[in-house]
């Protein structure tokens, strides 16, 4: 419980940071569909930083399950594979990491129907 909630509060904390990195920092820097990219990344992150925070307060409600602790520790992979691909894609333009960004994706799939999973056996 407490770990899924750390997780989630770093991961909100660094998607705030890195949107302002990208807003301030690579404006002008990086083209503007890079720019595009990079939101597109921190956007998914805050996404699923606030999935692991919701994952953390039903730990602490609901009965053990692996279900939810298999859905937070896919919605983690999915913010290496699908945003951190997408920043390191900016900052690089190695366009072969486009080809992780749909693995992450596939992540946080799986991740929300565990956890949907979970809300209808213990909801």
């Amino acid at each position: 419980m407490k770990l899924f909630i750390i997780i989630g509060a770093i991961n909100a904390f660094l998607s705030v940071a890195l949107g302002a990195f990208g807003a301030h920092g690579l404006e002008g820097r990086v083209e503007p569909k890079y720019l595009e990219t990079w939101q597109t990344g921190v956007t998914y992150q805050m996404f699923h930083a606030t999935g692991l925070l919701i994952i953390g307060v039903l730990l602490g409600k609901l009965p053990a399950t692996s279900l939810l602790s298999w859905s937070g520790w896919l919605m983690v992979i999915g913010i290496i594979l699908f945003s951190g691909s997408l920043y390191v894609l900016t900052l690089t333009k190695i366009s072969v990491l486009g080809a992780i960004t749909p693995l992450g994706g596939v992540s946080f799939l799986a991740a929300w129907v565990l956890l949907i999973i979970a809300a209808v056996k213990y909801l």
